[in-house]
Order: structure tokens, then C-alpha cells, then sequence
């Protein structure tokens, strides 16, 4: 049997029990003797058991051996061997014949007694060891009993420490989701209000209509208006792009790339005007991009439509060349006129009326033909035929006529005006009288109708 059923109490069931399955009067001896062999590691002889056996009893010696080879050799699990064998039976007391002195009768009953008590002496020696081994057990279990309770007060101490720890982390990781919770909502909250101000800034840029272009150091583009995708040719896709490859529709204007560049590096913005391949005018401004905290990220390139502002530029330009133009015609001594390719005068200077005796309002409705005298009719096409191969015409004599019908000689000189498409569309003539009919011609020209 092991050494493991000896701890078996009396309420175990289990049928390998080998102390349940002693019967009366080896029951404790046998107890005794796994104690004690547990113990000493030693053999046990125990002699002249009586034990209960079919209603009488059986005189036996126990003998147990400890295993110490093959499988009994594990020190987890000793082994031992019990051996049970009768023991010798006694020789048969003779019945003391009548002749028989008494006194040897009672010697023989004084010896019987005496074996008996000795019987009895080994007896109770026998139940002193065991209850010293027994006694010695229960120290034993109750000092490892002791020792157990003290670990498993240490333990619970532990486990009352960590679970105060526990505690205590919880209700930090309860105030981690608060603050957390809250920081949440604040990011949320800002991200909404990131997003609102996203959208506002992106339909102020596109209800503008200004084309704006945001790049970086390296100057690759960081986003663009809709806008400008009509000055430049830009998709979605060219975000993150060099501003160099992107081919633009400006006309005459290939520095984008340097005076980007220029900007980041001296901080000075730049402006300047450019015109596109459809005609229209903008007002490009390149300006560093700054943070709120004054950090430059980059520079913004807008382009201004100022096409309106140049053509009212150019009208303004215009009049103010024809109202110096006209000054100098009005103020000028000699003749100026201007005429059609038919011939119709369209302009008449106070110069001509002076020397020709016609008003304003009356030159307006007549033809230059109506000035040429008989016989110079040819004149006035074939100065038209050479101005078709010539802008303007050397100065050349010729003559005229006046109002009251007077014939002068005047020096004339003719220029060709063009439209912005480069055709011809009137010719316009000083005229000046020559000396030797001056007086001549000043006298025709306050001749009145009566």
C-alpha cells in the first residue's frame, strides 16, 4: 500500500483502504506500524496478534516492509509490503492428573497469568507508540495547518491589498473616461467647428471668383479655387504636384516658377499684371503664407480678373489721345480734315473753315470731291490708291476750291487711319496754303453769299 492511505479518514469510502478492510483486533496494530515504518523507514514486527475471525479469534505476527527499488522508489509516494502469517499454536494444556500436587497446578496458573500480563504490557505499549505517533502527527499537521492559515492570511492580505489597489485603479480609470469623455466632446466640438469654418472658407473662395493657389516651400500645390483651373489647367489630381509641370494658359509670362520662389525667399510680395490665351486680363499677386503664430508655410498666388478695368483703361487712354488730338487739331493753323473711302468728310477743323469758307456743319454733309476743281477729279482716287500701299504720303502741291469758287494752291499730306483689326477705314489731310496765293486765298475765304 502508499504512504497517501494513511491519511484517509474514516468517512472516506474508497475500497483501497487498507485499515477499513482490517478486521477487529489487527485494526490498530497495523495503524501503528505504517505510522511508525512511515517514520523510520525501518521494518515492523509486531507478534501474537489475536484478530476476530468467524466468531473467534486467530493468533497472528505482522510484519511490514518498506519498498525501497522499482516503483516505491519515488519519494512523492512510498510503498510497503505487509505480510500476515499465523502464528504457532501453543501445546495443549494436559488435564493435572488427581495425583497431581496442587502447588503444580498453581505454578502452571501463576505462569499463564504471567503471560497474559505481558500479553497485555506489549499491548499497551504497542497503543503508547502509536499514540505518540499520533500525537506527533497532529503536531505536525497542526503546525503545517498553522502555517497554512499564515499564508492564507498573507494572501488574503495580498488579495485585499491588490483588490484596495484595484479599487483605487478603477475609480482613476473612471476619472480617466471622465476627463477623457470630456476632452472627447471639446475635440468633437472643434472638429465641427473646424469643419464649418472648412466650408466657409471654401465658398468664400469659390463666391469670389478670385483664383487662388496655396503651395508649399517646395512649391508643390497645397489646394486651389475652382477658379483658376481657367488660367491654369488644373484637376483635382494635380494637388501635391510641383507648380513647374502645370502648363498655364497665360500669354507672354513664364516666370511663375522663379517669382514663387523669389517671394519665399526675400518675404516681399510680388505683383504684377498678365493676360491669358482668351484675351483676359488679371492682376496676379504672390504674398507668403503666414500662420497665426507668424510662420511662413508657403505662399498664395491670386489672380484678379481686371479685364474690365483695363479695357476701361484703354477707353480712357483712348479719349484722352483723341481729346489731345483734338485740341491739337482745333487749335491748329493749317486745314485738318478726315474722310471716308467714298470720299464723305467725317472731321473739319476751324483751320479749314478759315481757309476754305466752309463751316463745320457744312463740310460734314459735303464730299471731298465737291473741293477739287475741273479737271482734278482723278485727285482724289489715286491718293486713295497709294495710301493703299503706303500709311502716309509725302507733302504734295495741288489745288482746291473754296467757298465763293476761288481756286488755291495749298501743300497737302495725307495719312491712312486703321482700325485695331488693321484695316483702312478713312484718310485723314493737312492741308496749307501756299505762299504765293496766301493773300489770295485770304481774301476768297471772308467772301460771304449775299
Amino acid at each position: 500500500m502508499s504512504s497517501g492511505d494513511l491519511g484517509k479518514g474514516k468517512g472516506e469510502t474508497g475500497i483501497n483502504n487498507i485499515l477499513r478492510m482490517a478486521r477487529p483486533g489487527l485494526q490498530f496494530e497495523l495503524s501503528a506500524a505504517l505510522h511508525k515504518a512511515a517514520f523510520s523507514k525501518e521494518s515492523v514486527h509486531v507478534r501474537e496478534l489475536h484478530v476476530r475471525s468467524n466468531g473467534h479469534f486467530t493468533r497472528v505476527n505482522l510484519s511490514l516492509h518498506p519498498l525501497l527499488t522499482g516503483l516505491a522508489a519515488s519519494p512523492g509516494s512510498p510503498l510497503y509490503l505487509v505480510i500476515l502469517a499465523e502464528a504457532a499454536a501453543l501445546a495443549p494444556e494436559s488435564t493435572p492428573p488427581s495425583a497431581q500436587p496442587l502447588a503444580a497446578y498453581a505454578e502452571a496458573s501463576d505462569a499463564h497469568a504471567d503471560a497474559q500480563l505481558c500479553a497485555l504490557r506489549e499491548e499497551m505499549r504497542a497503543k503508547d507508540e502509536y499514540l505518540q505517533s499520533t500525537h506527533e502527527e497532529l503536531e505536525t499537521a497542526n503546525e503545517e495547518l498553522k502555517s497554512a492559515i499564515e499564508e492564507m492570511q498573507s494572501v488574503n492580505e495580498e488579495l485585499q491589498s491588490t483588490n484596495e489597489e484595484l479599487e483605487t485603479s478603477k475609480e482613476e480609470l473612471q476619472s480617466v473616461n471622465e476627463e477623457v469623455a470630456t476632452v472627447n466632446a471639446e475635440l468633437q466640438s472643434k472638429v465641427e467647428d473646424l469643419s464649418r469654418a472648412n466650408n466657409d472658407m471654401n465658398n468664400l473662395l469659390a463666391g469670389t471668383g478670385i483664383a487662388t493657389i496655396f503651395i508649399d516651400h517646395q512649391l508643390h500645390i497645397l489646394r486651389f479655387t475652382p477658379a483658376t483651373s481657367q488660367i491654369i489647367n488644373l484637376i483635382p489630381g494635380d494637388v501635391g504636384r510641383p507648380v513647374g509641370h502645370l502648363v498655364s494658359n497665360l500669354v507672354g509670362y513664364d516666370r511663375l516658377v522663379e517669382d514663387a520662389q523669389g517671394v519665399l525667399d526675400t518675404l516681399t510680395p510680388l505683383e504684377t499684371q498678365v493676360q491669358s490665351s482668351t484675351g483676359s486680363w488679371y492682376a496676379m499677386r504672390i504674398r507668403p503664407y503666414r500662420t497665426l503664430d507668424n510662420v511662413i508655410e508657403g505662399a498664395v498666388i491670386t489672380f484678379m480678373d481686371i479685364t474690365e478695368m483695363k479695357r476701361v483703361e484703354a477707353l480712357l487712354e483712348s479719349r484722352a489721345s483723341l481729346f489731345r488730338l483734338g485740341v491739337v487739331v482745333r487749335d491748329a493753323f493749317d486745314a485738318v480734315t478726315v474722310q471716308d473711302l467714298d470720299g464723305r468728310i467725317l472731321a473739319w477743323n476751324p483751320g479749314a473753315e478759315r481757309l476754305y469758307g466752309w463751316s463745320e456743319a457744312e463740310a460734314l454733309l459735303m464730299s471731298t470731291r465737291d473741293r477739287i476743281p475741273q479737271g482734278l477729279e482723278d485727285d482724289a482716287p489715286a491718293m486713295a490708291l497709294q495710301l493703299g500701299r503706303a500709311e502716309a504720303l509725302t507733302p504734295r502741291l495741288t489745288r482746291r476750291l473754296t467757298k465763293g469758287g476761288a481756286v488755291v494752291q495749298v501743300w497737302l499730306t495725307a495719312s491712312a487711319l486703321t482700325g485695331e483689326d488693321g484695316q483702312r477705314y478713312a484718310i485723314a489731310t493737312t492741308e496749307r496754303l501756299h505762299q504765293a496765293t496766301k493773300d489770295e486765298a485770304t481774301a476768297a475765304a471772308h467772301v460771304r453769299p449775299g
